[in-house]
């Protein structure tokens, strides 16, 4: 079984959770070949070798990024650390700056064959904080991906993190449900 897992990671908190899939993955199916790869990495022949796509981003303004949105998220941490020199400050992630999930399913070849798919995202836990794996489960859909589970949402503490206690260990728990047959 060949698995590729896509994520875009501003602060490394959606990075942790696709590593923690990929350990998920390789816990359950020790025989799976595993891709996990940033979006600048993950070129249409990488993606469309695999048996299972999984797809994962940050939540912004409620939903997935847009370079808008990044670039924003970027300069408010920046702004943060300038202000407060006593807070923890979250370093963005190589990368960062590059294109996002929704830039890089504008890339991505339909699927004719119902290829399937899995959708996460990394979020906060307040009301009306809203998710990006939905929107992420819907161009999934759209470009011929069969959804295996519903999407997941894993929380983060703060705006840029960190992960909240366990969040790692749901998603390897949730990664070993999706190779489970």
């Amino acid at each position: 079984m060949r698995v590729a897992i896509v994520y875009e990671s501003l602060f490394g908190n959606t990075s942790q959770v696709a590593a923690a899939i990929a350990d998920g993955v390789r816990e359950s199916r020790p025989d799976a070949e595993i891709e996990c790869l940033r979006v600048d990495e993950a070129t249409p022949e990488r993606v469309g070798a695999a048996d299972l796509l999984v797809v994962g981003g940050p939540t912004h303004m409620r939903g997935m990024t847009s370079g808008l949105s990044r670039k924003m998220g970027l300069q408010a941490e920046q702004k943060e650390g300038e202000k407060d020199q006593a807070k923890p400050r979250h370093e963005p992630e190589e990368g960062a700056e590059g294109p996002g999930v929704r830039d890089w399913f504008r890339g991505l070849s339909k699927t004719g064959n119902g290829a399937r798919a899995a959708a996460f995202d990394t979020r906060a836990d307040f009301r009306l904080a809203g998710g990006a794996a939905h929107a992420i489960a819907r161009r999934l859909r759209s470009h011929g991906y069969q959804l295996i589970t519903e999407p997941e949402g894993f929380i983060i503490e703060d705006t840029e993190g960190p992960l909240r206690e366990g969040e790692l260990d749901r998603a390897k728990a949730w990664a070993a449900g999706l190779v489970t047959e």
